[in-house]
């Protein structure tokens, strides 16, 4: 492991982070992870997409 991810995994041992930062975090990743499967099911209405990119066509060199 890297040296850096070990000083803040001793960090966050000493100080673990505050309850409310735990539940924002896992709220966020809760809000993510119920937009992927609205998507997934098809409950999403099909604008709030990006629209696909046209890639430009690739000639050969003559």
């Amino acid at each position: 492991m890297w040296p850096r991810l070990l000083l803040r995994m001793a960090r966050w041992a000493r100080r673990p982070p505050s309850m409310q930062r735990v539940v924002l975090g896992a709220a966020v990743i809760a809000l993510c992870l119920l937009l992927a499967a609205a998507e997934w099911a098809g409950w999403l209405p099909s604008g709030s997409g990006t629209p696909p990119l046209k890639m430009p066509a690739i000639r050969p060199l003559p």
